[in-house]
């Protein structure tokens, strides 16, 4: 019997087998890209421009940073590649993961993996870095919800958890073209991975 297709064609020519991702295929444009058009909260956001994963991932990293001042750059563009795998699996709410069970777990994994060692990280983050990236994630889901998505602060912080207004200062949502988006993610990622020490 023939085996379905499982790869998907990127812009840049390669070819990503989504059941057996190799960092080969991983180029960061196509990341870039992928996730500067990929909506958080399902598209379902104030504004004339969708959230993109892109400019989430981008807010998580600066406040991982203020979490985090000491990190390393390797652990900062970890946190800025902390959603990667939705360049290709999309952004998935909570409860539609929950639905789908655990192969969509294993997916995001396999595809984690492939996108670390494409930029010499290790397959899988320590277990206290990945705490407090996801410590980051939840701070800036919060920001989302209360400015964008119509929560209010009551039920942003029964769901996220209320952060510290330290921690938030000065960091506003923006809504942007993903043409900026794409762009700024890329230079982020050059940047943080020109810093890392070899």
């Amino acid at each position: 019997m023939k085996q379905p297709r499982a790869w998907q064609r990127m812009l840049s020519g390669r070819r990503l087998d989504l059941l057996d991702p190799t960092p080969m295929d991983i180029e960061i444009e196509d990341i870039a890209h992928g996730l500067a058009f990929v909506a958080r909260w399902n598209g379902q956001t104030f504004g004339d421009w969708p959230y993109s994963v892109a400019e989430h991932s981008l807010l998580v990293e600066t406040i991982y940073a203020r979490l985090e001042p000491k990190s390393p750059a390797k652990w900062r563009l970890a946190a800025l590649l902390h959603d990667a795998p939705e360049y290709v699996i999309g952004d998935m709410i909570s409860p539609v993961k929950a639905a789908v069970g655990p192969g969509y777990g294993a997916l995001d994994d396999r595809l984690t993996a492939a996108i670390h060692i494409r930029f010499g990280l290790p397959a899988a983050v320590p277990a206290n870095i990945k705490k407090k990236i996801k410590s980051a994630d939840r701070v800036s889901a919060w920001m989302e919800a209360t400015q964008i998505a119509g929560f209010t602060k009551a039920e942003a912080d029964r769901f996220f958890g209320k952060p510290d207004p330290a921690l938030i200062e000065g960091l506003d949502i923006h809504l942007r073209p993903p043409v900026e988006v794409r762009r700024d993610f890329t230079a982020r990622h050059e940047t943080l991975l020109a810093g890392m020490t070899p």
